[in-house]
Formats: C-alpha cells, sequence, structure tokens
C-alpha cells in the first residue's frame, strides 16, 4: 500500500512538472512565432518599397 501510494506521488509530480515544462515552451514558441511573422511582413514592405522606386 505504501508504495502504490509513494509510485502515484511520483507520477503525479513527473507528470504535472512536464506540462509545466511544455507549456513554458509553447509561450516562448508563441512569441518567436509573432516576432517571426513581423520580421517577415516587414522584409516583404521594404521589398516592395524598394521594388517601386
Amino acid at each position: 500500500m505504501k508504495n502504490s501510494i509513494l509510485f502515484v506521488m511520483l507520477f503525479t509530480l513527473v507528470t504535472l512538472s512536464s506540462c509545466g515544462a511544455v507549456e513554458t515552451i509553447f509561450k516562448a514558441g508563441m512569441w518567436w512565432a509573432f516576432f517571426l511573422v513581423a520580421l517577415v511582413i516587414g522584409v516583404i514592405i521594404w521589398l516592395v518599397g524598394k521594388a517601386r522606386k
């Protein structure tokens, strides 16, 4: 009985900590995506501006 409770506690600890890590990675990925999209749009606008001159 004691071993099964220990196993459940360790399993929960490992599962919850990995979920937190995945959440942080996805948040960082979301901000990188926003930055890269803004950068690509800026480059496209710059290229269109240079082509019109």
